[in-house]
């Protein structure tokens, strides 16, 4: 049984491509062909997923397409557009001296001079850099309900401690 926060969302399934089942492929990973190296993909929304196969794939133009196990139609292909390809966590290889964003939410976020800014909820691009959204503590000295700090490594975020579920910031709390 899948639990979605077991899940990590790679890509999505794009508009049928001909008439014998072959879709376009939107993918979410770092260099965009990675996201075939995952086997298999979970379709669908994490209370209905269905487990998938890529038969065939290759570049098409600047985009991807692939064919799916028993996806045959042009018909078939559309019953699958715009699901969320998504893989097991445990798929992901494991990194030595990195992280995953997944790795940070929930992490306790605490500027170099000990404030407890509250924890990570979550972490999005903005083209620049990536952000972290803390979720502030209710008993926030400085009255905010969440901070956006950039993700800017030897800026802001001085360490992560996964060890210790810390993240350590050169942040002013009242900002």
């Amino acid at each position: 049984m899948n639990v979605a926060s077991d899940t990590i969302i790679v890509g999505k399934i794009g508009a049928p491509h001909g008439v014998q089942g072959w879709v376009k492929i939107n993918s979410f990973t770092q260099n965009a062909e990675d996201i075939f190296g995952y086997a298999p993909w979970q379709l669908g929304a994490a209370h209905k997923m269905q487990n998938v196969q890529v038969d065939q794939w290759r570049p098409h133009g600047k985009a991807l397409v692939a064919k799916l196990t028993g996806v045959d139609s042009r018909d078939d292909a559309e019953l699958i557009k715009n699901l969320d390809i998504s893989i097991s966590s445990s798929q992901l290889p494991e990194l030595e001296n990195d992280f995953y964003w997944k790795d940070l939410i929930g992490m306790q976020v605490v500027t170099t001079k000990g404030y407890d800014l509250g924890k990570v909820k979550e972490l999005f691009e903005t083209g620049s850099n990536d952000v972290m959204m803390v979720k502030a503590n209710p008993n926030d000295g400085f009255g905010q309900k969440e901070r956006l700090l950039p993700f800017i490594y030897d800026q802001v975020v001085i360490e992560v401690d996964k060890q210790g579920n810390t993240i350590t910031v050169d942040w002013d709390p009242a900002f």
